[in-house]
């Protein structure tokens, strides 16, 4: 049986080997988008620039609500999180976080045009997909495989 703290765990993990979210808000399609965590825990970062369309409405002093979507690679694990994206272009965060794979996009550290968005996670639903073979076997055979995902899914707390 598979706990909120196992889900929580097994996200972590896949979203720091993966990284690509789909992230999106109201009006603005999902996009892919870097997602950075540390720790394990919320906030999750992303870089863009100024001319995208969450570059255009990122804004210091009024969060949004958005949402971003997970797959992991080997399709093991789905998640949606929900939550407040801010812009914060905080200097010690960028120098943290700053990686060659973000420097391709920029002009440096110091280009007009980076923004730095902080999305405060506060939800997410995540979806273990481990059995999926298992599963479609499992149909062929006449048996019912709900019952091998009834505690592979969960509402997990990111705050």
């Amino acid at each position: 049986m598979t706990d909120r703290q196992q889900l929580e765990s097994r996200f972590w993990k896949h979203l720091n080997d993966d990284r690509t979210v789909m992230l999106g808000s109201a009006g603005i399609a999902p996009r892919p988008m870097t997602a950075i965590a540390e720790d394990n825990r919320a906030p999750l970062w992303f870089f863009t620039a100024a001319d995208t369309d969450l570059g255009k409405v990122a804004d210091a002093s009024h969060p949004i609500d958005a949402m971003a979507t997970f797959s992991s690679k080997d399709h093991d694990l789905f998640a949606t999180v929900a939550g407040r994206l801010v812009l914060d272009n905080d200097r010690d965060t960028i120098d943290r976080l700053w990686n060659p794979f973000i420097a391709a996009w920029f002009e440096g550290k110091d280009d007009p045009k980076l923004r730095l968005l902080r999305m405060d996670a506060a939800d997410a639903h995540v979806w273990l997909n481990e059995n999926s073979m298992l599963a479609g076997i499992k149909l062929l055979l006449g048996a019912d495989p709900k019952r091998d995902f009834r505690d592979k899914t969960g509402d997990v707390s990111l705050r």
